[in-house]
């Protein structure tokens, strides 16, 4: 990703073209996109990290369509962007899920239209519906509450319509539940975990991160026995530092790839580092016993990986302003950690931390590609068996998980 210009002076044309502030533009090989929450945070606060392809000025691209890919000769079109049967075929992914497992997306601010848009993804797809009646999805405020709900953040409705059209793709017969925290600090989102964890999730996405200074007091949240919890690590590449909580001891941190087809390869995909992918060496906390790499002494992030890159990103209904919601094409390690978390919830937890470590052969190993300057060493190049920017590879199948 390489940042072209700051976007400024044009409020009138960003509010009626949608982006969701005057903000960075960014660039990943021919695609421009923008942040849908931009940064910096201040300390003890979190900024979500998916990204929203857009025009040179910012400009989200909406309803975009294009021929139905599965469907070879097909007259059908589909939205403009990876779709769950690209997903799934990519990551060899067959299993469906069961609604006895609970998967829950934790994001901050409130988001009146969740269940409307994620049921235009769901039945665009060809996916059961998903809903408050029929009991498949329910919406919560941090203190577990079916009303109340926190005011309302374009930017992080946008991160959590790709959450849960992401947990639907590669789960679509899961529980899904959508907690709101108050507000993006480390403590509402501590809470919105905990509260998941209360109502009876077993897996945990979470597509958001900030600095790790401070961080110790909120960690416990995101240390539950027997629930699978996944975070992103970032989209500012490895010189950003580490992040909290992917770096938290008992969470499955998850980095970024671009994910293209491969006609002349036996799998039909291949993948490389996303350029923008997190990773790094945690300053605060412990290696967990499951790592095993040499140069960081400390908790590494990351420890697998899946498409992030915009420039293949993926498919999402959702907000684009305050007031209309639209087709768009997302990325971001925001698609990477609920897309790993619903692999979890097809397998059905309980889930044995670092689990992935032990199943190497389960993953698709990434070899190429780099997110910084690191002297060539494993934090920021992708190569043979583990490196920071892709762990230890991609999802082949749910086995590793």
């Amino acid at each position: 990703m390489f940042r072209i210009a700051s976007v400024a002076g044009f409020a009138a044309a960003l509010a009626l073209g949608g982006a969701a502030s005057a903000q960075s533009v960014f660039i990943s090989g021919n695609v421009f996109h923008v942040r849908a929450c931009p940064g910096p945070v201040a300390p003890g606060t979190a900024r979500c990290h998916a990204h929203i392809v857009s025009d040179a000025r910012g400009n989200h691209l909406l309803n975009r369509f294009m021929p139905n890919r599965t469907q070879p000769g097909a007259k059908a079109v589909v939205p403009q962007g990876y779709g769950p049967a690209d997903l799934r075929s990519a990551y060899a992914v067959t299993s469906t899920g069961s609604s006895t497992t609970i998967m829950a997306i934790v994001d901050a601010y409130g988001y009146t239209n969740a269940e409307s848009d994620l049921g235009v993804y769901r039945s665009t797809y060809g996916l059961p519906a998903c809903t408050s009646a029929n009991g498949c999805f329910a919406k919560y405020n941090e203190r577990g509450q079916k009303a109340n709900y926190p005011a309302q953040n374009t930017g992080w409705q946008q991160e959590t319509a790709l959450d849960l059209d992401m947990a639907s793709a590669m789960c679509p017969n899961c529980t899904i539940i959508l907690v709101e925290a108050s507000s993006a600090s480390y403590n509402d989102l501590a809470a919105a975990e905990n509260t998941a964890v209360s109502l009876g999730a077993r897996v945990i996405s979470n597509s958001y991160g900030g600095g790790e200074s401070g961080s110790q007091s909120f960690e416990s949240a995101y240390d539950h026995a027997g629930v699978a919890i996944t975070v992103s690590t970032g989209d500012s590449g490895y010189g950003a530092g580490p992040q909290f909580p992917a770096t938290a001891p008992h969470v499955t941190a998850v980095g970024g790839t671009s994910l293209s087809r491969a006609s002349n390869t036996a799998r039909g995909w291949t993948e490389t580092a996303w350029s923008d992918g997190g990773s790094g060496c945690s300053k605060v906390y412990a290696k967990p016993s499951w790592q095993s790499d040499t140069l960081c002494t400390m908790r590494m992030e990351a420890d697998v990986s899946a498409v992030a890159d915009p420039n293949t990103g993926v498919a999402v209904y959702g907000p684009e302003n305050s007031r209309t919601s639209a087709w768009m094409v997302f990325g971001g390690t925001s698609v990477a950690a609920p897309l790993v978390g619903s692999l979890y919830a097809n397998n059905g937890p309980p889930v044995t931390f670092g689990s992935p470590y032990a199943n190497t052969s389960a993953l698709n190993d990434v070899t190429s590609g780099s997110n910084g300057r690191c002297g060539g060493t494993y934090f920021c190049t992708a190569g043979a068996g583990y490196d920071g920017p892709t762990g230890l590879g991609t999802p082949k199948g749910v086995t590793a998980f």
